[in-house]
């Protein structure tokens, strides 16, 4: 009986140390790839862009026009949260016409998995 109970005790802490690990590893911060657009530099169109950071995946359209950001909308968004950033991140990109803006807070990694998948959108329209 007491060979079992540690063999259950140490069975828990495996499979606990082994969530915490996995944990810990998804959801590593992803550097941000982007930056402010080249000026100009852009051809006009409709681009799509995927980008995955951690557990989050994003698939984002990307609509340039007089070669600017003129839209982002997010096709896909994986994650079980987040969601704040939905609507916020994709008006900033817009508005600094820059994949590099501040994070929502509380939603660091939809943040920049959309500002990621954006700038892999405009890296096809150079």
């Amino acid at each position: 009986m007491r060979i079992r109970f540690q063999v259950r005790e140490y069975a828990l802490m495996f499979l606990l140390t082994g969530i915490v690990v996995g944990h810990l590893l998804g959801c590593a911060t992803e550097k941000i790839v982007g930056g402010p657009i080249p000026e100009g530099g852009l051809r006009d169109g409709t681009y799509e862009g995927s980008a995955s950071v951690g557990p989050v995946k994003v698939v984002a359209k990307v609509t340039i026009d007089g070669h600017r950001i003129a839209q982002v909308e997010l096709l896909e968004h994986r994650t079980w949260k987040g969601g704040a950033a939905e609507g916020i991140i994709p008006g900033r990109i817009v508005e600094a016409q820059s994949t590099q803006v501040d994070a929502v807070s509380g939603a660091t990694m939809i943040s920049r998995a959309i500002m990621n998948a954006v700038e892999v959108a405009i890296r096809k329209a150079e």
